[in-house]
C-alpha cells in the first residue's frame, strides 16, 4: 500500500476555521457536564485538571510538530502509516473513528440534558430525550452534506457564541471571590486525596480536552497545512487548557458535592443558585449552542475519517464518493446511523451515569491515536525522517516522549470496564480490515487476469 498523502480536494479551511474546529470540537458539552462527573472525586479533580492540561499541551505540541514536518501527509493516518505500516495505522484510526461517533452520542445526550432546563416538557415522557438527541444528530448530518465551507462558517459562529458562557462563569467566579470569598470554603468536598482518585478524575477530565488533534484530520482541505495546522493546534490547545481549568473549579467549590453530582446541568444550576431569576436558563441556551457546534464539527471529522478509510482501501469505495459540494454523503449517513445506535443503547442509563460512561469509553477509544502518534515521532526521528539537529527538533521529540508517558497514564486510568468496551469496539474493526484486504487482493487478481 502506498504512503497516504493529501488529495487534490478544495482547500477551504484557513487558520480561523481550523482554530474554531479545535476549540469548537473540544468545548462542546463535555466541559459543561464535567463538574457533575468529577464531583465524586472532590478536590482530587483540581490536581487532575493540572495533569490533564499539561499532558494535553504536550499532545498538541506533538501533532503540531508532525504537521510541520510532514505537511503533505494525510493527518494521523499517514503519521502512523509512516512509522508502523498499514495494519497499525488502520487499527489506530479505527479506534479513533469509533471514538468520534461515540463522542457524538455523548454530546447529543449532554445537549438534551441542558435542553431540559429550557424545555421542561422533555421530562414528561421518557421517549422525548432520546428522540430529541436523534433529531440533533441527523440535523447536523444534513448540514455536513451541504459541504465543508458551510460547516466551517457554522463552526466559527458557534465557537464565538460558546465562549460567552465561559466568560460568564469565570466572571461569576471572580466576582464571588471578591465579594464573598467565604463561599469557596462553605461547601468543600470531603472526598480524601488519593492517587487512585486523581488518576480516575484525570481520565474523566481528558474527555473535555479531546479534539486538540482535529485540525490535522481534514488536512487535505486546509490551506497551507504546514503552517496553518501547527498554529491552530498550539493556540487552540493552550486556550482550551486555560478555559477548562478556570471554569471547572468554580462549580466544584460553590455547589455542595452531592448536589453537584446529581445535576444534569451544573453550570445552569450554578447561575441560578448565585444570581437567581432565569440566568440559568440563559446559560443553558448557550450550552446547547455549544453542544450543537461540537456535534457539527465532530460529524465533519467522522465523515472525513470515513472518506479517508475508503480512499485508502480500508472501507468500501462507495463511502468515499462525494456529492456536488464535495461532501461524502454516504460517509455522513453511516456516522449518523452508528451514532443513533449508541444513543438508543445509552438511554437505558440515567443521564449523568450514561454521559459519564460514554465519555470514559470515548477517552479509551481515543487514546491509541495519541499513544501511537507520540511514539511515531520517536520512531521516525531514529530513522532520520525527522532531523536530529536543532533545538526545535529536539524539543519536539522530548514533547512527544512526555505525550507518550501521559497516554500511558490515561490508559491506566480508564478502568477495566471502559477499556474492555473500547477493546471490543476496536476488535470489530479486525474482520472489516481482513475483509477489505481480501477484497483488494481479489480485485488485483481480476485486474491481472484481464
Amino acid at each position: 500500500m502506498k504512503q497516504p498523502s493529501l488529495t487534490a480536494e478544495p482547500r477551504e479551511l484557513g487558520f480561523w476555521m481550523c482554530t474554531a474546529l479545535v476549540v469548537g470540537n473540544t468545548i462542546g458539552i463535555g466541559i459543561f457536564m464535567m463538574p457533575a462527573s468529577l464531583a465524586p472525586y472532590g478536590l482530587n479533580a483540581v490536581t487532575a485538571w493540572v495533569i490533564t492540561a499539561i499532558g494535553c499541551s504536550f499532545i498538541g505540541w506533538t501533532f503540531a510538530g508532525l504537521a510541520r514536518v510532514f505537511p503533505q501527509d494525510d493527518g494521523p493516518y499517514a503519521y502512523t502509516f509512516r512509522a508502523f505500516g498499514g495494519a497499525t495505522a488502520y487499527m489506530v484510526m479505527w479506534c479513533y473513528w469509533v471514538s468520534v461517533w461515540v463522542a457524538n452520542a455523548a454530546i447529543a445526550t449532554g445537549a438534551v440534558g441542558y435542553l431540559t432546563t429550557l424545555l421542561p416538557a422533555l421530562k414528561s415522557n421518557p421517549l422525548w430525550p432520546p428522540l430529541t438527541a436523534l433529531g440533533l444528530v441527523w440535523f447536523f448530518v444534513v448540514i455536513n452534506v451541504r459541504g465543508v465551507r458551510t460547516v466551517g462558517w457554522l463552526q466559527v459562529l458557534t465557537t464565538v457564541l460558546k465562549l460567552l458562557p465561559m466568560a460568564a462563569v469565570i466572571a461569576l467566579g471572580i466576582w464571588q471571590l471578591i465579594t464573598a470569598p467565604a463561599a469557596y470554603t462553605e461547601h468543600l468536598p470531603t472526598t480524601p486525596a488519593t492517587l487512585g482518585n486523581v488518576l480516575s478524575a484525570s481520565t474523566t477530565a481528558l474527555f473535555a480536552m479531546l479534539g486538540i488533534e482535529c485540525a490535522t484530520i481534514p488536512a487535505g482541505r486546509v490551506r497551507d497545512p504546514g503552517r496553518t495546522i501547527p498554529r491552530a493546534t498550539i493556540i487552540g490547545t493552550l486556550l482550551l487548557a486555560l478555559i477548562c481549568m478556570c471554569i471547572s473549579i468554580v462549580p466544584l467549590l460553590l455547589i455542595p458535592q452531592q448536589e453537584l453530582a446529581r445535576s444534569n446541568a451544573p453550570f445552569a444550576d450554578l447561575l441560578t443558585r448565585m444570581l437567581g431569576g432565569r440566568y440559568g436558563e440563559l446559560l443553558a441556551a448557550f450550552v446547547v449552542v455549544s453542544g450543537m457546534g461540537a456535534l457539527n464539527g465532530w460529524t465533519l471529522i467522522g465523515g472525513e475519517l470515513t472518506q479517508s478509510f475508503a480512499r485508502h482501501g480500508s472501507f468500501p469505495a462507495a463511502l468515499g464518493k462525494v456529492n456536488a459540494r464535495a461532501a461524502p454523503t454516504r460517509a455522513f449517513v453511516l456516522i449518523g446511523l452508528v451514532t443513533s445506535l449508541m444513543i438508543v443503547m445509552n438511554y437505558s442509563k440515567s443521564l449523568v451515569q450514561g454521559f459519564t460512561f460514554l465519555i470514559v469509553v470515548v477517552t479509551a477509544a481515543n487514546l491509541p491515536i495519541y499513544f501511537f502518534c507520540a511514539l511515531a515521532v520517536v520512531v521516525l526521528w531514529r530513522r532520520g525522517e525527522i532531523a536530529h539537529l536543532g533545538r526545535r527538533e529536539l524539543s519536539f521529540v522530548l514533547a512527544a516522549l512526555v505525550a507518550f508517558a501521559y497516554s500511558i497514564w490515561a490508559f491506566i486510568g480508564v478502568g477495566l470496564e471502559s477499556l474492555l468496551w473500547a477493546i471490543a469496539l476496536a476488535a470489530i474493526g479486525v474482520p472489516v480490515y481482513l475483509w477489505m484486504r481480501h477484497a483488494r487482493g481479489r480485485t488485483a487478481e481480476l485486474g491481472q487476469g484481464a
